[in-house]
């Protein structure tokens, strides 16, 4: 009975979504958003009647979805690619899905959520979806054009950063943990499986895939491929690790093989049934009711990612010296979410810890983003040329000056004594901001433990959270006025570095100025950025916030030369230290 019962919502899942998907195709809308509405159609949330009921063949049905979709991202996924993806991407990528976790856990928080569903709501908002963006990108015949290649290495960053996300998301869930502690070993964990797996995994199964592929037939191949990606995701599982997790990595490794191409041929059929299953299983999840009641958090979530996703991919990709026009292609290219945020909301319905309307919410922002994502990408040229217009010629030169530097100080003729001094400076700077994170998550720490609970007894959390953020703010001030002064000379001594004496002429000395002072004022946006983000459990309300900045600043203009000499007197005391162990 139970077995009928399967075979008919099979049949039912099928046939609706093929109708849809020819239906879409010819409206010319991605095919993704005809899977999820067909799924809504058949779902049990749908009056007057509902095609399929059973939950437990729904559950199934999206976790074989999961994998073969997580599997053929693994596949897609190269490891020699992410070696060649560079700079510029991995940047860029860190700053979206820093920004957007920040983001979304402040909205929650604001709408007075859970801890766990901000969490949840900031990793959700944090990944950009490579099958709508893929897809987008094809229609409007844009897949050769310059900015494309940053796209995909963001994607590429992405999902190795997302499936980081997705392991420690299901220990935070388990464990009910946020502690510094437990995020450290967790991390840990990962770390040392991923590299085992990698290595082992890496050694034998490009052999097995090509011992087998010697038989050639192509129904052993791709029985052996399946075997191995379902025995590897039962090996994470039984280690309590997400399936998600087990899919990618395994399809990844599968990716190194020579045959490559052939195991993309025979399991690209399955590939997309299953994946055509998996966007359906999300509509038969999703309830409208609770969309039209979570109408405005919807709104709000939406802005939210489209505006983030633009301000931080753009802005990251101008710092590492590319163009306006450039830079919001791809910012505005990655302005939505998809797959992976349907993966990590089902996720916490699964482990049940995020409440009900955490999911529909998801679908209902992946849905309209993904609406807006084309006419995004075709204004991008003309919203670079308003910008160019509109700015003030000031800014234009800044950036422009900023560009042809950055170009000259990485050619291969730039001189090796200055690049190593700026080496030096920049290790200097990541120690430094090393100390401030640790100083602020140990803060953090401090909050949620003992010591946080003695403050609670002397003033009411507002007032503590006040208190623990300003006491952190002023133990950094030392190592932000360091990275404030080292970025400076920085910026002094490569301001010479681009500098033309035979052309440029009487503009020698302004631009020499703007460089010399670009540097240290995005060097002190940046620093602002990164402490909210480290700081956003435990900073206080805006009132308090300003009092406590405002407060700070007096501390430091009072107290400056002596942070100043503090610092100096510990990077002295380093140095002898590490020079008496060389000598020792």
């Amino acid at each position: 009975m139970h077995s009928l019962e399967f075979i008919e919502d099979l049949a039912i899942i099928m046939l609706i979504s093929g109708v849809i998907s020819v239906l879409f195709h010819k409206l010319r809308q991605p095919v993704v958003l005809g899977y999820i509405i067909a799924g809504l159609i058949i779902g049990p949330n749908t009056p007057p009647f509902a095609l399929i009921s059973n939950e437990e063949i729904i559950k199934t049905l999206a976790e074989l979805g999961v994998v073969f979709l997580m599997f053929s991202l693994g596949l897609e996924f190269s490891f020699r690619n992410l070696a060649k993806v560079g700079v510029v991407v991995t940047i860029t990528a860190l700053a979206e899905i820093i920004l957007m976790m920040w983001l979304g856990y402040n909205i929650g928080m604001l709408f007075n959520w859970s801890t766990i569903d901000s969490i949840f709501l900031g990793a959700i908002l944090a990944i950009s979806s490579s099958t709508i963006i893929v897809k987008a990108l094809r229609e409007l015949k844009l897949e050769k054009e310059y900015f494309v290649q940053y796209v995909y290495g963001i994607l590429i960053v992405e999902d190795l950063l997302g499936i980081a996300l997705l392991a420690l998301l299901s220990s935070i869930a388990i464990s009910g943990s946020f502690g510094l502690e437990d995020i450290a070993i967790t991390f840990g964990k990962l770390s040392v499986f991923l590299g085992v797996t990698l290595i082992v995994g890496l050694l034998t199964i490009p052999k097995i895939l090509t011992y087998v592929a010697n038989f050639h037939s192509r129904e052993i191949l791709l029985i052996t491929v399946l075997g191995l990606c379902f025995g590897f995701c039962l090996l994470v599982i039984k280690l309590d690790y997400s399936i998600a997790l087990g899919a990618f990595i395994i399809g990844a490794i599968i990716a190194e093989c020579k045959e490559l191409k052939l195991v993309e041929k025979i399991i690209d059929p399955i590939k997309n049934m299953f994946s055509a299953i998996f966007f359906v299983s999300v509509g038969l999840l999703l309830d409208p009711g609770i969309v039209v009641k979570y109408a405005f958090p919807i709104f709000i979530i939406t802005l939210a990612v489209i505006i983030g996703k633009v301000l931080s991919c753009s802005l990251g990709v101008i710092l590492t010296g590319k163009d306006s026009k450039t830079s919001l292609q791809v910012g505005m290219s990655l302005a939505q979410i998809g797959e992976f945020s349907f993966i990590i909301a089902a996720l916490g319905v699964s482990l049940n810890v995020t409440s009900g309307f955490l999911y529909p919410i998801a679908v209902a922002v992946s849905i309209i983003t993904t609406f807006t994502t084309p006419y995004l990408i075709k204004s991008s040229d003309g919203l670079a040329q308003t910008l160019n217009t509109i700015l003030p010629q000031k800014f234009i030169y800044i950036f422009k000056v900023y560009r042809e530097w950055l170009e000259h100080i990485s050619s291969k003729d730039s001189n090796y004594e200055i690049k190593n001094i700026v080496n030096k400076g920049l290790i200097n700077i990541v120690i430094n901001l090393i100390i401030i994170a640790a100083i602020f998550l140990i803060s953090s720490y401090f909050a949620t433990t003992e010591g946080g609970k003695l403050l609670k007894e002397l003033t009411n959390p507002n007032i503590q959270k006040a208190i623990i953020w300003g006491f952190a703010l002023i133990i950094s001030m030392p190592f932000i006025i360091a990275i404030y002064r080292k970025s400076k000379g920085l910026s002094m001594l490569l301001s010479e570095v681009n500098i033309d004496h035979d052309n440029v002429g009487k503009h020698i000395e302004p631009q020499r100025r703007l460089i010399s002072q670009l540097i240290p004022v995005a060097t002190i946006i940046g620093i602002i950025f990164f402490i909210l983000a480290l700081s956003a459990s435990i900073l206080p309300t805006l009132q308090l916030f300003i009092f406590t900045s405002i407060f700070a600043i007096l501390v430091l203009i009072l107290l400056g030369r002596w942070f100043i000499k503090l610092h100096s007197k510990l990077q002295i005391a380093l140095t002898e230290a590490m020079h008496k162990k060389n000598n020792y």
